[in-house]
Order: structure tokens, then C-alpha cells, then sequence
């Protein structure tokens, strides 16, 4: 009977245990999802294992295709200058040793270890007795990309814990089951950058990324420079990008229509990168941040001698993006007369300096911008009908924030990861509320607005979460700051009234009659309401 229960309690807590191992898994697969870059998503996954599985000192180490050399890519208790330096050869330490044959290793003594590791040396040697370490590789394509490893207390110093062989294999094993989730996060990652290589006919193989002075390999991390793409999910930003794949090899002229802070900038770059001109120039011209004065010169360049100040030949713009691409952010906001010369070279592909007599030829292709409604420019005559139409070959409208709800929350977790970084600071979510008010509110500054935002409450996090407290006061809502109605619509309009009333004998100098006609009512009723709130009229006469 009591061998049954002790059976009985035994293969309960071993279920508990699978469906506790199952959510921790969930939850590092769920955060491997919801960050945008690999390399972002790694410190939260060696938090969880630290906090839900005990597993302490967590370092992920991944192939640089480019060297050859495994490299530190996030690391408990390292600096970032350390996580730079920090790289490891074939066969160096047991790293090393578990990166060239594949297999896992466990120690059950670290201090026994302390020759093979590097970072052995960061800890005092008290510190590292009676704990067990172990490190497992990261596979893909058939081959070993990186590792995965951590530290288990198995007992205190002194001491011997009965259950370590048994603690030690189950670490292993989750350990493996983690590696395994990284792995198809890195291999599905390298799938999408290879989409997009293969898009703008950009070469795959070796090709090194570099970014913030660092050099990563594409296999590496499976990267995708989210900077040159549009983040989203919705079929609004769907429909966006499939025109764009259409539109960008060809060398049609592209408007780009849509309320300031939408991204259309963003829009353009992705044009141009994924166009047979992604080797040539990009230039960026905003037509209202330049004076009408100088807007010209800068366009199409002058002569030495052309104006007062003029005591160089300069190039211009479309001269200097010749065989590329020129982008005209606000085109709407661009004088008539420069319109005229605009359509020329929309026309001949020609273009005359300021103060010259020759012409330049010019092949570049235009991809302009406006948040106005250009037809209504057109019939109100600010801007040019047939400039319009050679401008309006293929027209891509950038739908607003509001109309991408479901894009929101994506766009929100790329900035808190990029403002983090920036920042230094770890943000591990947003929390519930936060984001009620963030896919609540209508953005009437569209993406630039929650940029903003984000980037607000990322420097005001105090506790590695985003809280509707850190939001600006803009997004707040009544429940957030507990301002809700507190009284009935009868209470507040009889405050109303009274305080309306009181003014109005304040201004009559006590004079019921003419406080009466200037609140629009009689003296009967102006008597009866000085009664029912109990204001005393005599107050308000001179001499009271």
C-alpha cells in the first residue's frame, strides 16, 4: 500500500515537472519569436533560465563565419567590451572541446574544470565549489554553430548532494531542447535575410554584415537589417510590400502618398535597395527643410559666379545621383517655378546648372513624397498638372498607424530592443496595461509618434518592464491615472449652474434682475435657484 502512494507521488511530480519543463520551453520559443534580431532575444533566454530553472552563469557563444572562431554573444555577469573580446578556438576549453566534436560535456565539480575555462578566472575559486557546469552545442545545416552553456549549486561547500548525477542529466537535457529552439530560430532567420538578398540580387555566400563597428556573419546570427524593411504583419502593410517587389526593378517614377510619420522614407529606401540601381547613388532631398532661396542650387547645382557667394562651381543633386536614385521627400511643398524645371528633366533627362548655358545630362530615377493630397493641389493650382502625372507612374499610398493595429505591438518591441541597446538598459516586456494604451490610442503622429514614445518610457523604466506609468500622458487613460467620473451628469451640471449663478451676481454686483437677463432667465427663477444652492446674494452689493 505505502510503496503504491510513494509510486503514485513519484509519477505526479515527474508530470508536473514535464508541464513546467513544456512552459519554460513555450516561453523561450515565445521570446526567440517576438524579438526581430537573434542577438537581442539571447540575454532574456539565459533570464529565463536563470530564474525558472536555476541555471546560472548562461553563455551562448556563436561561429564567426568570418574568422572561424566562436564568440561570445551573451554572457551573465560580462561587460560589454568582454562579450567583444571574448572568443574561443577549436578546442580551446571545454567550449572549444564541445564546439569541434559535437558533444555535450558535463563536469560535476567546476573547480576541477578551472584550467579549461576562460572565464574561470572572474569568479574567486570559493565561489565555484560544489558547482556542476555544462555545455551543449548549437546545431544547424548539419554542423555545430555555436554553444549553449550554464552552472548549477549543486550543494553547498562542504557538503555532498545525493541527487547531483541525477540534477546533472536533467540539465543536460534541457540544455539540448533550448540549443535545438535557438538553433531553428537562427536557421529561420537565415531564411528570411537569404529572401531578401536573393530580392535585391545582392550576393549570399561569406557576406559579412557590418553594424555599430562590429563584424557579424549572415549565418551567423541569421540576421535581417531590419532597418532597410518595413516591420508588420497586417494586410495593409502586406499589400504595401507586394507593390513594392513589383515596382522596384523597373525604373518607373514612384509617388509615395501618406501622413506625416508613416515611414515613407522607409518606403523609398526599400525601393531603391531592392532595384537594378542598389550599387548607385541614394540621394535624399526634403523640399520644406531647404529655403526657397537655395533650393534650386541645391537641386540642379550653379556656376562659379552664378549669385553673390557663388565662389565655387557646386553639382547639384540629380548631377550627383546620376545612374541612381533621387528621393524628394514633401515634393508638395516645392515653388512653381521650380516645378517648371523639374518637369524638364522628368522629360528631356537634362538639367542646366544655375548661371550656366549648357545642358547635363542626367539617369536618375525620381521617388518623391508628399503627405498633401497632390490632386487637390493640382485643382486648387499650387501644384502642376502635368508634373503630377509624370510623377504619378506608379502610386504607393502608406496606410496610418490607426488602420495597422495589429502592427503596433511588432513596431513597439523593435523600438524597446533598439532603445534599449541604445541605452544600455535591459527591458524585458511591456506590461498589460502599457499595452491596452499603446493599441488603444489613435496615433495621430503614426510611427515617429510611437518611436517616440517608446523611447520615452525605455529611459524612465526603472525594473526591466515598460509601464503605462513610463507612457506619456498623451496615451493615458482614466483607469491608468485614476481620474474616472467620480460624480453623476445631474451633480456636475448643478455645480454647473451654481457656479455660473455666483458669477454671474458677482459681475451684477449683486443685482438679481441683471445677473437674471444675462444668464438668459427669469427673475422668478433666478430667486428660486439663489434659494435652492443657499447663495447669499447680499455678499456680492458694494459695501457688504
Amino acid at each position: 500500500m505505502d510503496s503504491d502512494l510513494t509510486m503514485r507521488a513519484e509519477t505526479s511530480n515527474e508530470q508536473y515537472s514535464d508541464i513546467y519543463e513544456l512552459e519554460l520551453l513555450f516561453d523561450i520559443a515565445r521570446t526567440l519569436d517576438k524579438h526581430v534580431e537573434l542577438r537581442s532575444a539571447l540575454g532574456p533566454v539565459l533570464s529565463i533560465l536563470e530564474v525558472r530553472a536555476s541555471l546560472k552563469y548562461g553563455m551562448i557563444t556563436l561561429l564567426n563565419r568570418a574568422t572561424g572562431l566562436l564568440k561570445i554573444e551573451e554572457a551573465y555577469g560580462l561587460k560589454a567590451e568582454e562579450k567583444e573580446r571574448g572568443v574561443y578556438r577549436l578546442g580551446e576549453g571545454l567550449v572549444g572541446r564541445v564546439f569541434e566534436t559535437g558533444i555535450a560535456i558535463s563536469v560535476p565539480d567546476l573547480s576541477k574544470a578551472e584550467r579549461f575555462l576562460n572565464r574561470a578566472k572572474n569568479r574567486k575559486r570559493e565561489d565555484m565549489a560544489g558547482m556542476s557546469y555544462c555545455c551543449v552545442p548549437i546545431r544547424a545545416s548539419g554542423g555545430v554553430i555555436g554553444t549553449l552553456s550554464a552552472e548549477r549549486r549543486l550543494s553547498l561547500k562542504g557538503e555532498t548532494n545525493p541527487d547531483a548525477e541525477k540534477l546533472m542529466t536533467r540539465d543536460r537535457t534541457l540544455l539540448e531542447k533550448v540549443a535545438a529552439i535557438i538553433a531553428d530560430s537562427a536557421k529561420l532567420r537565415e531564411r528570411i535575410m537569404e529572401e531578401q538578398y536573393k530580392a535585391s540580387h545582392e550576393p549570399l555566400s561569406g557576406e559579412v554584415i557590418k553594424k555599430g563597428g562590429r563584424d557579424t556573419a549572415c549565418y551567423q546570427l541569421g540576421r535581417v537589417d531590419v532597418d532597410s524593411v518595413m516591420i508588420g504583419t497586417s494586410s495593409a502593410i502586406r499589400d504595401m510590400y507586394a507593390l513594392v517587389t513589383q515596382v522596384a526593378p523597373t525604373d518607373a517614377n514612384v509617388l509615395i502618398t501618406g501622413e506625416s510619420g508613416t515611414g515613407k522614407e522607409l518606403i523609398a529606401a526599400e525601393i531603391f535597395r531592392l532595384s537594378k540601381r542598389s550599387g548607385k547613388p541614394f540621394l535624399k532631398v526634403n523640399c520644406a527643410a531647404l529655403p526657397e532661396s537655395v533650393i534650386e542650387s541645391e537641386l540642379f547645382g550653379h556656376e562659379k559666379g552664378a549669385f553673390t557667394g557663388a565662389i565655387n562651381q557646386h553639382k547639384g543633386r540629380f548631377e550627383m545621383a546620376d545612374s541612381g536614385t533621387i528621393f524628394l521627400d514633401e515634393i508638395g511643398e516645392l515653388p512653381p517655378q521650380l516645378q517648371v524645371k523639374l518637369l524638364r528633366v522628368l522629360q528631356e533627362r537634362e538639367i542646366e546648372r544655375v548661371g550656366g548655358s549648357h545642358t547635363i545630362k542626367v539617369d536618375v530615377r525620381i521617388i518623391a513624397a508628399s503627405n498633401r493630397n497632390l490632386e487637390d493641389e493640382v485643382k486648387a493650382g499650387r501644384f502642376r498638372e502635368d508634373l503630377f502625372y509624370r510623377l504619378n507612374v506608379f502610386m504607393l499610398h502608406m496606410p496610418p498607424l490607426r488602420q495597422r493595429k495589429s502592427d503596433i505591438m511588432l513596431l513597439a518591441d523593435y523600438f524597446t530592443e533598439k532603445y534599449a541597446e541604445k541605452n544600455g538598459k535591459l527591458i524585458k516586456r511591456i506590461s498589460s496595461l502599457a499595452i491596452d494604451l499603446l493599441t488603444n490610442y489613435h496615433w495621430p503622429g503614426n510611427i515617429r509618434e510611437l518611436e517616440n514614445c517608446i523611447e520615452r518610457a525605455v529611459i524612465l523604466s526603472k525594473d526591466m518592464v515598460i509601464h503605462s506609468y513610463n507612457l506619456p500622458p498623451s496615451l493615458q487613460s482614466p483607469a491608468s491615472t485614476n481620474t474616472e467620473l467620480t460624480t453623476t451628469l445631474d451633480a456636475a451640471l448643478s455645480r454647473l449652474e451654481k457656479e455660473m449663478i455666483t458669477e454671474a451676481m458677482k459681475n451684477s454686483e449683486g443685482n438679481m434682475s441683471a445677473a437674471a437677463r444675462a444668464l438668459g432667465i427669469t427673475e422668478r427663477q433666478m430667486g428660486l435657484r439663489i434659494h435652492h444652492y443657499g447663495i447669499n446674494w447680499r455678499a456680492f452689493r458694494k459695501g457688504a
